[in-house]
């Protein structure tokens, strides 16, 4: 299973940015499609969350701001972050779970950093 992400760059705060994670098998086989940030000096955490069953779930840092979505179609995924301040400087990362024989495996894309400027 390999993951794609891309969209990041340098904004301004209060701008918006859509990052998206090309991922190379179908969603339907996916347990959870997550989105994670990684700030320099801190913990990789969770942002964002899209649940076998279509439900999401957020970070409250990023709660009202960021919305996480898929297209089946394309096999994609993607986090549309809006509002964005300067602690939402990070590394961001697509991650999936797959559930196989009773074991659930974890994969990661590279990456993308965005940064926010004050």
């Amino acid at each position: 299973v390999q993951l794609q992400a891309s969209g990041g760059g340098l904004v301004q705060a209060g701008e918006s940015l859509r990052l998206s994670c090309e991922i190379s098998i179908s969603m339907h086989s996916l347990s959870s499609m997550n989105w994670y940030r990684q700030a320099p000096g801190k913990q990789r955490e969770l942002v964002a969350s899209i649940i076998s069953g279509g439900s999401t779930d957020y970070a409250g840092s990023v709660k009202g701001r960021f919305t996480i979505s898929e297209d089946n179609a394309k096999n994609a995924m993607y986090l549309q972050m809006s509002s964005l301040k300067p602690e939402d400087t990070a590394v961001y990362y697509c991650n999936v779970m797959q559930k196989y024989q009773a074991e659930e495996y974890a994969y990661w894309g590279k990456g993308t950093l965005v940064t926010v400027s004050s």
